[in-house]
C-alpha cells in the first residue's frame, strides 16, 4: 500500500507561526494546477503498489473549488491503481467551509476533512493571525458533522496567556461535537516567522514550556476519559478513526509528494520538490521534475524509525531493529535507552520500546538521544 500527498501552496493570509511553503497570491493557481496534474502523470511509474490514501495538504487546499479538486482526483484515478475505499483527506480552514462548500465537498470523492480550528477563542486566533473567528469555527463544525463522518480537527496549546481551564474548554467543545479525531500541537516558534519577530520585539510573551507540558497532560487525561486512543504523540482518535495517511508515514510506508516543497519516500530514498511556485511550474512545463534526492544510509533509516516509532503507541520493535539494522544497532539502542527506562520515560512491553505518559511529551528529545551518530 502507498500514499499520494498533494501540496496546495496557497493561503488567504499568513499565520504568525507558520513556516510551511505557501503564497497568499492566487494569480498562478491555474498554472500550478496544470503543473500538479503533469507531475502526477510523470511520476505514475514510481508507485507499483495500490494507492490507499490521497491527502490534500498545504497551504490551504480548501481554497480550491470542488471542480479543481475533482480534476486532480480524476488524474490520480486515471493513472494510479487506487483501492476501492481509499482515505481521501482535504485540509480545510473554517472560513472556507460555508454550508454550500461543505455540501459540495460531500458529493466529491473527499471522505475525510482535516479542519484547522486551532482555538475557540478570538484573542488566541488574533494572536496567531488566523483568518476565521471562534463563531465561524464552531458553526462550520456543526455543519460539517452533518455531512462527514470522518473529521479531524487541529488544536494548538501552549499559546501565551492560555489557561489550562480555557484550554480544556476548547477540547471539550470537540468532544461535545462528536469529533472522532483530534490533532493537537504545542505552539512552536520557528525562525523567520512573524511570531518569532513579535516575541523578539517583546510584543508577545515568550512561550512557556512548563505551561505547554501542563496543557498536554490535561489533554491526554480528558481524551483518555472520553475513549480517544492516543496513538501518536499529537494525535488522538476514536476506535476506527486513525488517520491512515499519517499512520503510513509513521509505519514507514511508501508515498510520493506532489507539488512545490512536497517530500517523497520509497523506504530507501527521500526526495523533495523545489519550494518555489514559479520555478516548479516552469520545470513541469518542460516535462522536468524539479526535485532533489538523497539515498538514506542504514543509520539514516534507523534514526527515522526511532523518531517515528517512539512518537506512536506501536513503539519501536526491538526484533525489527535486530533483523533490519543489525546487532550493533540493537545493542546501541538498548544501552542508550537505559537512562530513560530508569526515569520511567521509556518502557519495554512485548519486545516493543515505547514512551510512557511521563516520556511522551519529550519523545522527540529522547529519540534524538537514541540516534546513531
Amino acid at each position: 500500500m502507498a500514499g499520494i500527498y498533494i501540496h496546495i501552496p496557497f493561503c488567504k493570509q499568513a499565520c504568525n507561526y507558520c513556516d510551511f511553503h505557501f503564497s497568499t497570491s492566487l494569480k498562478k493557481k491555474g498554472e500550478l494546477l496544470d503543473a500538479l496534474a503533469k507531475e502526477l502523470i510523470l511520476r505514475k511509474n514510481e508507485i507499483c503498489e495500490v494507492v490507499e490514501t490521497i491527502y490534500f495538504g498545504g497551504g490551504t487546499p480548501s481554497v480550491l473549488s470542488t471542480e479543481e479538486i475533482d480534476r486532480l482526483l480524476q488524474v490520480v484515478y486515471s493513472h494510479y491503481n487506487v483501492i476501492a475505499n481509499p482515505e481521501i483527506t482535504l485540509e480545510a480552514n473554517p472560513d472556507d467551509l460555508s454550508t454550500e462548500k461543505i455540501i459540495e465537498l460531500s458529493k466529491t470523492k473527499i471522505n475525510r476533512l482535516s479542519i484547522g480550528i486551532q482555538s475557540f477563542n478570538d484573542k488566541d486566533l488574533q494572536l496567531m493571525h488566523r483568518a476565521h473567528n471562534a463563531e465561524e469555527a464552531y458553526q462550520c463544525l456543526k455543519i460539517a458533522t452533518q455531512y462527514f463522518d470522518n473529521i479531524s480537527v487541529d488544536l494548538i496549546y501552549g499559546i501565551p496567556n492560555l489557561s489550562t481551564k480555557r484550554w480544556l474548554q476548547h477540547v471539550q467543545s470537540l468532544i461535545d461535537l462528536g469529533i472522532p479525531h483530534i490533532s493537537s500541537y504545542a505552539l512552536t516558534v520557528e525562525k523567520k516567522t512573524t511570531l518569532h519577530n513579535l516575541i523578539k520585539k517583546g510584543k508577545i510573551a515568550p512561550l512557556n514550556d512548563e505551561e505547554a507540558h501542563e496543557h498536554f497532560l490535561a489533554l491526554v487525561e480528558i481524551l483518555n476519559k472520553n475513549n480517544y486512543i492516543h496513538y501518536e504523540m499529537s494525535n488522538f482518535a476514536k476506535e476506527g478513526y486513525y488517520s491512515r495517511n499519517n499512520s503510513a508515514y509513521w509505519l514507514g510506508k511508501k508515498y510520493i509528494g506532489i507539488g512545490p516543497s512536497a517530500h517523497s519516500f520509497d523506504r530507501k530514498n527521500r526526495s523533495w520538490n523545489i519550494a518555489n511556485n514559479t520555478l516548479y511550474i516552469k520545470a513541469l512545463e518542460n516535462d522536468e521534475l524539479p526535485s532533489e534526492k538523497e539515498q538514506l544510509s542504514l543509520a539514516d533509516r534507523y534514526n527515522e524509525y526511532i523518531m517515528t516509532g517512539l512518537r506512536t503507541h506501536w513503539g519501536v520493535d526491538l526484533q525489527k531493529i535486530r533483523s533490519d539494522y543489525g546487532e550493533d544497532f540493537y545493542k546501541y539502542l538498548l544501552k542508550n535507552s537505559q537512562k530513560y527506562l530508569h526515569k520511567e520515560q521509556l518502557i519495554i512491553e512485548n519486545n516493543q520500546l515505547k514512551t510512557t505518559l511521563k516520556g511522551k511529551f519529550f519523545s522527540d528529545g529522547i529519540s534524538a538521544d537514541l540516534f546513531w551518530v
